[in-house]
């Protein structure tokens, strides 16, 4: 037995060498869901890898907690062999990169920024929930990532996921209530993050909008029942009135791959920009951003009023980022299919409306409009209201009822 402890004393030597090699780092996980868009489709690659492996000294991660980015699939061994062998055809521009730079800017040394996709393209929210494989294989990485920072002793949490998905909820007509659904993978994704993690904070959503209303095969904009703008308006509902859903933006600024459905590479960029703002909101515990959205409306006859959530930043019409659509967006549908808009303007920080007979009962729409198929900001579905620091108002109808 004597000869066996010197084995015994290296052994554990070795084993507390190992644990003691990582200083302290707190790793904060934020990572996208959803359909395409989530998995950067089509979106040209722009960032480097390795310039996003040395980034603010190597401080963002994926899941595994190294810098093997990009290459997604479900199944983990096409993963593992599109990264062997560099397939570019997979390994698209991402809306986390551009922001977990700025997240990685904006914290300190000792804390790691760990990103990565999940999700499935094409696919309707009903089946991105919890139990199908998309959902179960996100929560496993995030277990990974929980996982591997514990075996280091280091602080994980997720305070937040980035929201990606709606446009297969708008083109393909289910019959789903969106709201409650998202609202229902939430509290699921809430509650299995929340039981891996042991955080103490629920997590937040942040979500960008889809627009890809042209490309619904029913769609007309004049339509008094316009079942298109349900998606749309559901993150309008949830941005407005739930706490734990925050804002990065409209999709619909953006220039879109040959049109269709997919923002580019630069559009992606500017969306994850958009989502380090809420993130560090939320991180922080600052008040929430909830993007560009209305509020309330004030109906005289024929005359409507439409009030903001934001009146700190003066509203503008933007024609250069955005082709200036019809009334700059907005539009007004009666009963008989029928916009009765004749005129839009800015008066401070509220939108006034002139029709042309009363909008009592009518519908109040805006980027509701768009070329068929077409996706983007030159011809799909738009509008050219922001405000000066450059936010975009989220694709919205109201009721005058």
């Amino acid at each position: 037995m004597k000869g066996k402890w010197p084995i015994i004393v290296l052994l554990l030597l070795m084993f507390v060498s190992c644990h003691e090699h990582y200083e302290h780092k707190t790793v904060i996980c934020i990572p996208v869901y959803g359909q395409s868009l989530a998995l950067g489709e089509e979106a040209e690659r722009l960032t480097d890898f390795d310039s996003l492996s040395q980034y603010a000294s190597g401080r963002i991660v994926t899941q595994d907690l190294d810098h093997n980015f990009g290459y997604f699939d479900n199944n983990k061994m096409k993963e593992w062999a599109k990264r062997a062998i560099r397939y570019q055809k997979r390994s698209f521009e991402l809306s986390i990169y551009s922001m977990a730079e700025l997240l990685a800017d904006s914290t300190g040394g000792d804390t790691l920024i760990c990103i990565f996709p999940g999700g499935q393209g094409a696919t309707a929210l009903a089946n991105l929930g919890k139990g199908s494989n998309p959902y179960q294989q996100f929560i496993k990485n995030i277990a990974t990532a929980c996982h591997e920072a514990r075996n280091r002793r280091w602080d994980f949490y997720v305070p937040a996921i980035c929201w990606m998905q709606g446009e297969s909820d708008i083109v393909d007509y289910p019959t789903t209530d969106y709201q409650q659904l998202l609202k229902q993978v939430w509290r699921d994704m809430n509650t299995d993050i929340m039981s891996l993690t042991g955080q103490k904070d629920s997590i937040s959503y942040i979500c960008y909008q889809a627009n890809s209303l042209s490309r619904a095969e029913h769609f007309h904009a004049n339509n008094y029942i316009c079942p298109e703008t349900n998606v749309p308006q559901a993150f309008v509902n949830l941005l407005r009135d739930d706490r734990h859903f925050w804002a990065s933006g409209p999709t619909y600024p953006y220039s879109c791959v040959n049109e269709n459905i997919h923002i580019d590479a630069h559009g992606q960029q500017s969306i994850g920009r958009y989502a380090a703002r809420s993130a560090l909101g939320v991180i922080k515990g600052k008040e929430r951003y909830r993007g560009l959205i209305p509020i309330g409306t004030d109906i005289q006859d024929t005359c409507i009023t439409i009030f903001f959530n934001d009146t700190s930043n003066p509203l503008l019409f933007d024609t250069v980022q955005v082709n200036k659509a019809e009334h700059y967006g907005f539009s007004v549908i009666n009963t008989e299919n029928k916009n009765i808009v004749s005129s839009v303007q800015i008066v401070q920080n509220a939108i006034i409306i002139n029709c042309s007979q009363t909008a009592i009962g009518c519908k109040i729409r805006y980027g509701v409009n768009g070329d068929y198929m077409k996706s983007g900001r030159l011809h799909g579905p738009r509008g050219n209201l922001r405000d000066n620091l450059g936010n975009w108002c989220y694709q919205f109808e109201l009721s005058t009822e």
